[in-house]
């Protein structure tokens, strides 16, 4: 598998949703020999949505799947995924994460890797930059989507 090649799907998805207004993060579940199952980006902001992260939007675009289907499958992802999108990796029995950066927010990483997912961080120096831009532009509805409180 090309992970970088894969990785510019979710990167592309990404600059869709900033150029949309919402959250920079985005995401393609690619199977093992290469055939894209679907693409999709934060679109809290856009649908109004409180659960439609880039992972679960990409999911869901993905449809309908059997599990066979997900058990060989990639997830590619911007950013290191949040609680609510490592459960959806486990629940659907997804093996396998490539991350593009996790300086900006470290999420569940090491509850997939203590599950058996393999975990590939590729420290993407655009994805780094397109969320410390966000999150210096956009703080309080960064915050809103990471589950945290507004700073005071």
């Amino acid at each position: 598998m090309d992970d970088r090649a894969h990785l510019e799907l979710a990167k592309v998805e990404a600059r869709l949703g900033r150029m949309e207004g919402g959250i920079p993060i985005g995401a393609a579940l690619v199977t093992a020999d290469g055939s894209v199952l679907g693409v999709g980006h934060n679109r809290r902001v856009q649908m109004g949505s409180a659960i439609r992260h880039g992972e679960t939007d990409a999911l869901e675009r993905s449809g309908r799947q059997p599990a066979s289907v997900y058990a060989r499958s990639t997830m590619y992802t911007t950013l290191s995924p949040c609680s609510m999108c490592t459960g959806a990796i486990l629940l659907y029995g997804i093996p396998r994460v490539v991350i593009g950066e996790h300086r900006t927010f470290m999420g569940d990483e090491e509850l997939l890797r203590s599950r058996g997912v393999e975990v590939i961080v590729l420290d993407d120096p655009e994805c780094v930059a397109m969320m410390k831009e966000f999150i210096a532009a956009e703080p309080t509805l960064w915050n809103e989507d990471i589950g945290e409180p507004d700073p005071v």
